[in-house]
């Protein structure tokens, strides 16, 4: 302990919470979150390509031996915040987990809420959808309550992959871990665009195996790696937003869900429809029914005031405020 309060004499001296309640973030705090969080995202890449294979990444055998890796990472993730709260002498009222989202309180808003607003941004894509299926909405109905049906979905280890197994691990790793340890030196405001960076540049991972199985020529990849680097960060940036205003887990992981089983809206396509004027309208509807509501969905006042980890702010921001 000597060592470290003579190498880092201002991060161990005392503990951050102040006795009026203010919260201090000591010298040196912002290089140790952001190694930290590069740390985090390099463990997470890296647990992928911990298998030798010739196989593609969509390959049952491959994507089973990843759900391994990157769930025992995902796992272990909790202990770079600890480690991190520990060595910096970070204190709050709140639990680790609380910090992390994990939490009763306003539990049920936070599952309905956030994922409404995302479908009402998607509004234009479901329209489109609804507007292209040949089944009826009680078609619909009958195959959502049919166990058969999850069986399948349940079994099939590319929908485990993008429904389940990616939006968990994602954002518990990139969102609750990560996003603890940069608000206390980067604010609410900036955590929130920092943040998908490191989300950002982990997805650039695919690049590598579009390379390796000639998935393209060069510069149709590169292309590629860009629009996925800014929709990923972009993506990211939202859902930080949502975990910061909620304080929950639940809300960005349903949401990453959803969104991984729309994709990208195809709005080329929308523009060639049939009912080109009534898909369009539903897209532009959406958009400004997103904005309106952007706010007062993610209010903190349903979710519990203070959102956990606001209390790790020395200045309040409007984002942690109902």
């Amino acid at each position: 302990m000597a060592a470290e309060e003579d190498l880092f004499p201002n991060l161990l001296t005392e503990e951050t919470r102040r006795s009026n309640g203010d919260f201090t973030a000591p010298e040196g705090l912002c290089w140790l979150s952001v190694v930290s969080c590069l740390l985090l995202a390099c463990s997470y890449v890296g647990s992928l390509y911990v298998w030798k294979s010739d196989l593609p990444r969509d390959h049952p055998t491959v994507i089973k031996r990843r759900f391994t890796s990157v769930l025992i990472v995902s796992g272990l993730s909790p202990l770079f915040v600890w480690t991190w709260r520990e060595f910096t002498g970070v204190r709050t009222d709140s639990s680790l987990f609380a910090l992390m989202g994990i939490r009763f309180e306003g539990l049920i808003p936070a599952i309905i809420l956030p994922l409404v607003l995302t479908m009402v941004l998607f509004l234009g894509p479901l329209m489109q959808l609804a507007m292209d299926c040949p089944w009826t909405f009680m078609d619909g109905i009958r195959v959502a309550i049919d166990p058969y049906f999850w069986m399948l979905c349940f079994s099939d280890m590319r929908w485990l992959r993008n429904q389940v197994v990616a939006p968990l691990t994602e954002e518990l790793v990139f969102r609750a871990c990560m996003l603890p340890m940069l608000v206390p030196c980067a604010g609410p405001s900036l955590a929130i665009f920092t943040c998908p960076l490191f989300f950002g540049v982990a997805h650039f991972h695919h690049v590598i195996e579009l390379l390796r199985f000639r998935q393209g020529t060069l510069s149709g990849i590169f292309l590629s790696a860009v629009f996925q680097f800014s929709y990923t960060a972009v993506f990211g940036a939202y859902t930080a937003f949502i975990f910061i205003r909620t304080g929950h887990l639940v809300g960005p992981v349903l949401c990453h869900s959803f969104c991984n089983y729309m994709g990208f809206p195809a709005i080329s396509t929308a523009m060639e429809h049939p009912q080109r004027f009534s898909v369009l309208s539903s897209y532009l509807l959406g958009v400004l029914l997103f904005l309106l509501f952007l706010f007062p969905f993610t209010d903190p006042f349903y979710y519990g005031l203070p959102t956990p980890v606001c209390t790790l702010t020395s200045s309040p921001s409007s984002l942690c405020l109902s």
